[in-house]
């Protein structure tokens, strides 16, 4: 029996983290290689649909996220100052009948530790930041910060944003500035008062140029979530996130729904971060080297499908080099990036419109793919993002 061709996943995230083990599942030799020290409950609020529970399904996970997450019966979009209803989009029950899966909602750094849970200790090193990788033609150098190398067959880039696997592949460029900030705060469930609206399990406030995203992140809806959307022209690309406050909250959402001013008022700690993007790249592999996620298509969380888009990644590329067996890992990537390619595009357009479901729009293309059922496209036939 020949020996397994060792694969490398750079990067932890959800993106990573699902991605390998969806390879353990097919029976590939695996190793994740994180930069942070261990794992650690960060992040906060997070979108989980129906075309990821069924990837989540394939890991076995789904059960335990579904009793840990909100189940929104709609996605409400409102107007930021009257609170009347733009779109009222079925989740719920429908989406389990018409989708294949639920909808929820649930705070990120839970969803991540499921994840992580799943994979067995042993393919996990932490502490290793990578500093360069040689692609050496029949095998794949990887170099750390700590002075340690490691080799590997394949390299799978999850490593976010400013991948350094992207960069091995297309060379050095920051990513693009979108031209808007993200505030992001959680904190328990404020007291429904005179003048405002119950809480919406999911509801996205809109108004010309900047919006609200807030909803619960726990099964038992104590904790509210937000995310904003505000335009800011300028922005130093050093700074991911600074600290915010509420009295910059109140500024920027002067005037809106006595249910946001609650949100804003009701806020314990606040962020705002630097909302980056990144042109539909044009390669996604070369040689041993392939990228997944933000390291590919980084996006606006306008449409709540960043994450979405790296767990499909992973799928895909699993199913592709389970499709053509991992010695032909040059052809498994050119299927993957062709049943790829043209919807993370699609994802990425519209959430950089920023017009997802502010009207009564079908959503099932997105909600009800099926990574494992999908046709495969042939890679000859590449149609572009």
């Amino acid at each position: 029996m020949s020996k397994s061709p060792r694969i490398a996943v750079v990067g932890a995230g959800l993106g990573g983290a699902a991605t390998a083990s969806l390879l353990l599942k097919e029976g590939f030799n695996v190793r994740v290689y994180e930069q942070a020290p261990s794992f650690s409950r960060i992040g906060a609020g997070i979108h989980v649909g129906p075309n990821v529970m069924k990837i989540l399904r394939r890991i076995g996970i789904e059960d335990a996220l579904n009793e840990q997450g909100s189940h929104p019966d709609y996605w409400y979009s409102r107007h930021w100052e009257t609170g009347d209803i733009l779109a009222q989009i079925p989740l719920g029950d429908y989406a389990v009948k018409n989708y294949g899966a639920s909808y929820l909602t649930v705070h990120r750094g839970d969803f991540h530790a499921l994840l992580i849970e799943a994979l067995p200790e042993s393919v996990m090193a932490y502490g290793k930041s990578l500093a360069r990788v040689d692609d050496r033609g029949d095998v794949v150098v990887m170099h750390f910060e700590d002075g340690t190398s490691e080799e590997a067959d394949i390299v799978i880039g999850a490593d976010g944003v400013n991948s350094r696997i992207r960069e091995e592949l297309l060379g050095p460029e920051l990513p693009k500035y979108a031209g808007y900030l993200a505030h992001r705060a959680v904190f328990p469930t404020p007291q429904v008062k005179a003048g405002m609206l119950p809480f919406d399990a999911c509801v996205k406030w809109w108004s010309d140029d900047r919006h609200m995203m807030t909803y619960f992140v726990t099964s038992k809806q104590d904790e509210l979530y937000y995310v904003t959307g505000v335009p800011v022209e300028k922005w130093d690309l050093n700074d991911r996130w600074l600290p915010s406050s509420k009295e910059e909250m109140r500024e920027t959402f002067q005037g809106w729904h006595p249910t946001v001013q609650a949100l804003i008022d009701n806020t314990v700690e606040v962020t705002k971060w630097s909302l980056l993007e990144r042109d539909p790249l044009p390669l996604w592999s070369r040689g041993r080297l392939v990228l997944l996620g933000d390291a590919c298509h980084p996006m606006k969380p306008h449409m709540a499908q960043g994450a979405a888009m790296a767990i499909e990644d992973g799928a895909m590329l699993a199913r592709c080099l389970k499709q053509v067996g991992a010695e032909n890992h040059e052809l498994a990537f050119a299927l993957y990036e062709a049943n790829r390619a043209e919807r993370a595009g699609k994802v990425q357009k519209i959430s950089h419109d920023n017009t997802w479901l502010r009207t009564n729009e079908d959503p099932s293309w997105c909600f009800g793919y099926d990574v494992f059922t999908a046709p495969l496209k042939d890679p000859k036939v590449k149609t572009a993002a």
